[in-house]
């Protein structure tokens, strides 16, 4: 069993930078698969970004080279840096580990982007 307790989130205005921290309980971390989805009101959950136990990233198509997604298994952490945020980017922020067939979620961190 894992748990996931993401923090970070907050208001910012347009251009502004957050960061997103998710903390993970139990063992394996490192062989964990991460990622951070959003969920808009009225749309459906998509990828932000994602990281393989090996380092490797992903990121969804509108980011843009805005977000960076990182991970320090020494302290079970993912992180996601945001930067050039967009209203558009409001959303909760979740984290996510996938180790199959486990898969577990974060309750998320409320992002709202707005002047």
């Amino acid at each position: 069993q894992v748990q996931l307790v993401e923090s970070g989130g907050g208001l910012v205005q347009p251009g502004g930078s957050l960061r997103l921290s998710c903390v993970a309980s139990g063992n394996d971390f490192s062989m964990y698969a991460m990622g951070w989805y959003r969920q808009a009101p009225v749309r459906q959950r998509e990828l932000v970004a994602a990281i393989t136990s090996d380092g490797t990233t992903n990121y969804g198509e509108f980011v843009m080279g805005r977000f960076t997604i990182s991970r320090d298994n020494a302290k079970n952490m993912v992180y996601l840096q945001m930067n050039n945020l967009r209203p558009e980017d409001t959303a909760v922020y979740y984290c996510n580990a996938n180790l199959f067939p486990f898969n577990y979620w974060g309750q998320g961190t409320q992002v709202t982007i707005s002047s």
